[in-house]
């Protein structure tokens, strides 16, 4: 199973603010755990929503929306996607990170759908495209 590791966004992260050294230091021993121990499949922190767009989308129509955006609390800081066998599995690694910023803070922990969650909408040719595409990465 994978699952997205979401890093909820702060004031001071949104304002652009830095790790310490010391927190860098351990969240790089936590993601060396998680690379040997074969979990971790992707990991980068995201600059603030004022560096970002967002797109609005009603039928045909496009809107481009420059950020900042409002709502920290909804916003994006970080991500890890890492591949367990459970979500209790993936909740314990995540108890073990460092807090990721010096102030509370949270994670999320969302799983990634697979294409047999999808059931019958997928049929055989979606399903050969998908696996195309996966080669391809």
């Amino acid at each position: 199973m994978r699952f997205m590791v979401i890093v909820k966004a702060t004031a001071d992260s949104e304002a652009g603010k830095m790790p310490s050294t010391e927190l860098l230091t351990a969240m790089g021993k936590f993601n060396e755990e998680l690379v040997n121990a074969g979990v971790l499949l992707a990991g980068e922190g995201l600059h603030p929503s004022s560096r970002g767009a967002r797109i609005r989308y009603d039928g045909a129509s496009r809107t481009v929306i420059d950020g900042p955006f409002a709502e920290t609390k909804e916003l994006i800081a970080g991500f890890w996607l890492i591949q367990v066998k459970s979500k209790e599995e993936a909740i314990e690694w995540m108890k073990r990170c460092p807090n990721p910023f010096d102030t509370p803070s949270e994670i999320e922990i969302r799983q990634v759908f697979e294409l047999s969650d999808f059931g019958d909408a997928v049929t055989p040719e979606l399903a050969a495209q998908e696996e195309s595409l996966r080669a391809r990465l």
